[in-house]
C-alpha cells in the first residue's frame, strides 16, 4: 500500500528521497533539521509584506540510524527517540537549533518559475538564501 501511495503521488517524491536516502532515519529529535512545509507571511512596521520559509538547523550535526540499526530500535523501544529527548533536557545538554529563514519579497510570487507554496517544491538557496535569525534551544521539559 506505501509504494501504491508513493508511485500515485507524485507530490511525494521530495520526502520519499529523503526518507529513502541517507538522511531517512534521524538517530534523534536532536540530530535533525526541521523544515516549515508551509510558506507564512511577514508584515513589517512599515506594512511590507514578505513570505517565508524556516529552516531550523540542529546545532547537534545531522545523525542517522542505519536501516538495521532503525529496524531494530523501531520494534524494541518504540519510545526512543521521546526518552532521548526528554533525557538529555533533565540532564542539562539542551539540544538546539539555529534559526534560518527564506524571505521572498510579496510581489515575487505572483511571477515567480513555480509557485512558491506548492509543499513540493523547495525554494532555490540562490534565488532566497538563507538569513540566520536567532537560536531555538528546549531547556526544561514539560
Amino acid at each position: 500500500m506505501q509504494w501504491d501511495f508513493w508511485t500515485l503521488s507524485p507530490e511525494s517524491a521530495h520526502q520519499v528521497t529523503w526518507l529513502m536516502g541517507d538522511r531517512g532515519i534521524p538517530r534523534s529529535w536532536r540530530h535533525m533539521n526541521g523544515y516549515t512545509s508551509h510558506t507564512y507571511m511577514w508584515i513589517n512596521a512599515q506594512g511590507e509584506r514578505f513570505w517565508v520559509k524556516y529552516h531550523f538547523k540542529t546545532d547537534q550535526g545531522v545523525e542517522t540510524f542505519t536501516q538495521n540499526e532503525g529496524d531494530q530500535m523501531a520494534s524494541a523501544d518504540t519510545d526512543y527517540h521521546t526518552r532521548d529527548l526528554f533525557e538529555h533536557i533533565r540532564d542539562g545538554e539542551y539540544p538546539s537549533w539555529t534559526l534560518k529563514v527564506q524571505i521572498m519579497p510579496y510581489e515575487d510570487a505572483k511571477d515567480y518559475r513555480f509557485n512558491p507554496f506548492d509543499l513540493t517544491k523547495v525554494w532555490p538557496h540562490g534565488d532566497y538564501p538563507l538569513i540566520e535569525v536567532g537560536r531555538m534551544t528546549l531547556d526544561r521539559n514539560p
